[in-house]
């Protein structure tokens, strides 16, 4: 900026001409060189660089997700609520009269916005960390599917960005396929929440939506259930592979009772973006996280990531790390209406061993070492 403003200076002076009269106008190619140069630093300036503008672009895009998943359902009931005692109550009366009207809208599959799931912001989001999908096999349309995805990590955000919006492209990927992200029931109590999640193609996590959409919403449905849930998350942490699967066997039941074949699906990376307190068995803190878990249906964590200007400070954004999704072979599972527990164990037995093979084969791709073992719990 001084450059340009010494450069105007410069013409100012030669137009007066000064003792010595105008300037040659053989002089005034230096001028402009100088005005030439000076455009060409202040367009290099650091709030004009276009790669570090996009960056910031990518981490707001992806912190208005954590505080929409972790503030948004409150604030909004809190507003409705405050919205009562002022002259805005209609609205509010307004809102609620639809809100119980609409209320087992959820439970079927509830309102996807390929508007919403096609947002700018989620292509930001993907290139943060960066987000990878990975198909391994093709997915027939006239079957259902219940993916089961590992490890939960602390928000699931591979699983968000890869099956409740388009910025991997997975109906490209798996054309014909309906993906819906399975998530706590409690989100869609929450006014304004519940709508946000639904654009995407998120649905409640429980048996009366799992049901109808194996079978009264035709087929290529594909119901995305994070197995190892809120116990998992307080595993999670950097350099960990750990999934809590070993008996959870309530998906495999669902998938004999509806012939859904189960996919297993492995997000290696999940578990790299935050860092966690972890409590020891036993401990005050541990004892709160799973009192939370029982009642409420999710466990506290102590996490954090970077902060929104700089990776150095702690924050609530999570640090920028490459997740990559693969998804594996299905496994071709039988219509039992009554499966009994040794249908049970057998298919879970067959799950269990095909998600071992699947990391195995991939892990070395996406950095870890040979020597690297997943862990069951």
């Amino acid at each position: 900026m001084k450059t340009l403003i010494a450069a105007y200076s410069g013409v100012l002076r030669g137009e007066r001409g000064g003792a010595a009269g105008p300037r040659p106008p053989s002089s005034w190619g230096g001028t402009g060189s100088s005005i030439l140069s000076a455009l060409q630093d202040l367009f290099s300036i650091t709030w004009l660089n276009r790669s570090k503008v996009e960056k910031q672009l990518q981490v707001i895009s992806v912190l208005q997700w954590v505080l929409s998943f972790l503030v948004l359902g409150v604030a909004c009931s809190a507003i409705l609520m405050y919205t009562f005692c002022t002259d805005c109550w209609l609205i509010a009366v307004l809102y609620f009269t639809w809100l119980a009207f609409d209320w087992n809208t959820p439970k079927k599959g509830g309102r996807r916005s390929q508007w919403v799931r096609n947002w700018a912001v989620w292509r930001y989001f993907r290139d943060y960390f960066p987000i990878q999908l990975v198909k391994t096999h093709n997915l027939l349309t006239t079957r259902n599917y219940i993916f089961g995805y590992h490890p939960h990590g602390i928000m699931g955000l591979g699983a968000f960005c890869n099956f409740s919006t388009e910025a991997t492209e997975v109906s490209k990927k798996f054309p014909g396929i309906r993906p819906y992200l399975a998530t706590l029931a409690g989100n869609f109590r929450m006014p304004v929440l519940r709508e946000y999640l639904m654009s995407g193609g998120i649905c409640p996590v429980n048996r009366d939506t799992i049901d109808y959409l194996l079978s009264k919403n035709g087929s290529g449905n594909a119901i995305i259930i994070v197995v190892g849930g809120a116990a998992e998350s307080l595993s999670s942490m950097p350099g960990k592979n750990a999934v809590t699967l070993r008996n959870r066997k309530g998906f495999v039941k669902l998938a004999l009772r509806h012939g859904a074949d189960l996919v297993p699906t492995y997000s290696f990376g999940e578990n790299e973006v935050y860092k966690q307190v972890i409590f020891e068995e036993g401990s005050w803190g541990r004892w709160v996280q799973k009192k939370f878990q029982k009642y409420i249906g999710f466990a506290p964590c102590i996490f954090h990531g970077r902060g929104l200007f700089s990776s150095d400070t702690w924050g609530l954004v999570p640090y920028s790390k490459p997740i990559t999704t693969v998804v594996g072979e299905p496994i071709t599972i039988p219509k039992l209406e009554h499966p009994t527990q040794q249908d049970i164990d057998l298919y879970h037995a067959m799950y269990m061993e095909a998600l071992v093979k699947l990391f195995d084969k991939h892990k070395t791709k996406f950095g870890l070492p040979e020597t690297e073992v997943l862990e069951v719990n």
